[in-house]
Formats: C-alpha cells, structure tokens, sequence
C-alpha cells in the first residue's frame, strides 16, 4: 500500500525531558550549542562499579505534572514520559475531550521499565520478608504502565500499547503509531519512548557486558560516537515525545505542523543477542525499507540521526550501513549522533532522537557530533562534528537499533500541504 491511498500523517506537538534539558527549548538549546549531559552517577552509590557515570535528568520535579500521591506510586520512567506527553500536548494546543478521546492514542515504549522499583522491592523481599512488598510493585515495574498511566492522566482512551523492542522501542512506537493513524484506527497519537535505567543493577549489568564507556577520569569525553578511541556507551535516561495527527485533523484545527512523517522501515538481523550482522546490511536494509514506505530516493536524504553509541561494533556497521543504503549519496548528506551529548537512553533514545531528528528539519540546523576528535577510519563520512551546522534539511531519517537485532529507521519530511 502506498501513501497515495493511505491517510497523511504529520507531527504537530513535541515534549522533551532529557540529560540536557527538561523541556524541548532547552533540550534543542543544549543539542545546538553542544551541551554535555554526562557526569558522576548520583542517584545511587556507584562506588563499588566499574562505570561510575551517566547521563542523568537533572533538576526534575514531577509535581509540576502530577500530585504527589500519584508520583509516589509511579517509577521514574513513568514520570519522565507523562511529563513529556503534558508538554506535547500544550506545545499543540491539542485539547482531549470526551468528543474526541475514543480517537486519540497513545505507544510509549521502554526497554527496560520500572527496574528501580524491582530492585527496592527485592531488597524488601529479602530483608523484611515477601509480606512487606508493595501492592503498587507489579503496576509500577511493568513496562506498558508508561501509557497505560499517560492515557489515565491525559483521557487518551484510543488504541493504547507499549513497544520493549530494548534500544529501538521508541522509534518502533513512533513507526506504529503513523501506522495506526495511516489506517484510519486514531486521528492522533501520543508516542515516543521513555527510560529510568540508571539504577545499580542496570550499570552493572550493561557493564559486565563490556557494553559501557569506562572513561570514568573523564566522563564528559566519555560518548564519542565514530571516534577511533571510543570504547562504549554512557547509559542515560529521559523521554522524547511526539504528538502525530492525521493531516486533514491537524489542518482542520489550524494545528502548527512541524514536519510530515512519511516512513518507516523495521527489519531483523537474526544473528547475535548483542551483536549486528557484520557490514550492517539488516540496518542497511531497514533504511531502504523506510525510504520505500515513504516514496524516497536517496538523493532527497539531507540529515541522518544516526543510532551513533558509541560502541566498537556499532558505528563502523552503522556507516556500512548508510553507505549501503544511500549509495553515492551518503558522503553527501549529513550524519550526527546526539547520543554523544545525551548519553544513550535505551528505549528512549529513538524519541528524543526523533524530536531532534524533527527540529533539524523545522530549523533548518543539524546537531553536532561532539568528542569526535579522530575519527576512525572505518568512519568515514560527514558527522558533523563538534558544532551544529547550518543545512537546508527537506527529508531525514532516525535510526535505532536494539539487542536481539532490532533495526527502525524512521523517515520525516518538510510539510508542503
């Protein structure tokens, strides 16, 4: 099916709590200027680890979004996504009411969710007995609670779901949610992806998988996306989200369109729990799928948001993978990873890349790589690096990738009505 007879979908809210910036001003501010959101580790007690720092929301107050019952009894994942959902929503002027709620849906993914509430609650388990675990345990740890508490607090009673596809369920609950609009099942949908993973066991996990950076004398170098010296990446936590519409809805309302969503591609490497396929050619793959979807050729890309975590496998693939997706036109076009300032945020990371991904095409200016000092030679197109950069941005796309071979490309285009 075509978009020639599927119903167009454009982006008309975006919301932001993030490493460098708790709404979206100063989340796009911090991309632009090359702001650095990694530090010391401060939510826990990071003596005893390996890695000792990450890329924290700083400065967040829930109660400026919910009472303090209701913040009490939600994980800190749940929190950073409903605050987001309230942002997009005012950032549209996009009311739900009961007239329109049974058409407005919400896909928030994670890939973890409520860990630290897993954590407390095993403590208490152990050294109190099984009686004195919370009620509020299960409802605050599993993961589809992030919509499932955002439909609650905002009436959204639309089609409601939750992608854990690890390190690409933000970007797949964006892809789904136009799907869903494109068919006709909603006229708007909130989604994006949202993560609170910098918890004890989370470090120590991802590092005992030699997954993590281990700069710790100086973790502000630490993510150094498609640098010869990089050596991991720096786990972060936050929430992107976007408010999509069906065009003529948005257009009805006199809505402020920020972009049009036109594409989305999903593939499956089927290779290694951890690992890409070696050249990236699954990625490659996803990227061709989704610019397919969305009627594209290569010579219309201007802007990649590159997946970029910094890791040994993944930047060279992901390079293999652009060059094979785009052919001659990839040393062209620019590519950036903002991941070098934000840390990654696991499941949240494709929706504050996509919001990033949205706002190079509204502004015109694409964020920068930061730390990229040498790159690698295996790295070898135009990162943007160290400072964001002036550049017509017509059509970009935002790759995630994710443990267990998940590869998302999304596609989005400047609106022309």
């Amino acid at each position: 099916m075509t978009n020639s007879v599927n119903k167009r979908v454009v982006v008309t809210g975006l919301g932001a709590v993030t490493p460098i910036g708790n709404t979206l001003s100063e989340y796009w501010d911090g991309l632009m200027a090359g702001r650095n959101g990694i530090g010391p580790i401060t939510l826990f007690d990071a003596a005893r680890h390996d890695c000792r720092f990450a890329a924290e929301v700083k400065n967040f107050d829930p109660h400026q979004y919910m009472d303090r019952k209701e913040a009490k009894r939600m994980d800190r994942f749940c929190q950073f996504a409903i605050a987001a959902t309230k942002q997009a929503l005012e950032d549209a002027n996009f009311k739900i009411t009961d007239l329109n709620a049974e058409q407005v849906g919400v896909l928030i993914g994670t890939g973890i969710g409520g860990l630290k509430v897993l954590e407390d609650q095993q403590e208490v388990n152990l050294t109190k007995g099984p009686d004195r675990c919370s009620p509020f345990m299960i409802p605050m740890m599993i993961a589809n609670m992030a919509a499932g508490l955002t439909a609650i607090h905002i009436g959204a009673k639309g089609p409601n779901s939750c992608s854990v596809t690890a390190c690409a369920a933000g970007s797949n609950a964006i892809g789904d949610a136009f799907q869903w609009i494109r068919r006709g099942y909603a006229q708007a949908m909130i989604c994006g992806g949202t993560e609170a993973a910098v918890t004890t066991l989370a470090v120590a996990g991802f590092a005992a998988c030699k997954a993590l950076s281990l700069r710790n004398d100086d973790p502000t170098h630490a993510s150094r996306p498609f640098d010869k010296d990089r050596d991991g990446f720096v786990l972060g936590e936050g929430a992107g989200i976007l408010l999509l519409e069906e065009m003529e809805h948005a257009l009805a309302r006199g809505a402020k369109i920020y972009a049009e969503i036109v594409g989305y591609g999903v593939t499956c490497d089927a290779y290694h729990i951890t690992s890409q396929t070696p050249g990236g050619k699954d990625a490659a793959r996803a990227m061709q799928f989704c610019m397919k979807d969305g009627e594209l050729t290569p010579d219309q890309v201007d802007y990649v948001n590159a997946h970029g975590t910094s890791t040994p496998v993944n930047d060279p693939n992901e390079t293999m993978a652009i060059k094979t997706a785009l052919g001659d036109r990839a040393r062209q076009i620019l590519v950036s990873s903002t991941k070098s300032m934000t840390g990654h945020l696991l499941g949240g990371s494709g929706g504050i890349e996509a919001v990033a991904t949205v706002m190079a095409i509204q502004h015109d200016r694409v964020p920068p790589t930061i730390n990229l000092v040498e790159p690698d030679p295996e790295c070898d197109l135009d990162y943007v690096a160290n400072e964001s950069r002036d550049h017509i941005v017509n059509v970009a796309l935002s790759n995630s990738f994710g443990f267990g071979g998940h590869n998302v490309t999304l596609a989005f285009k400047k609106f022309v009505p």
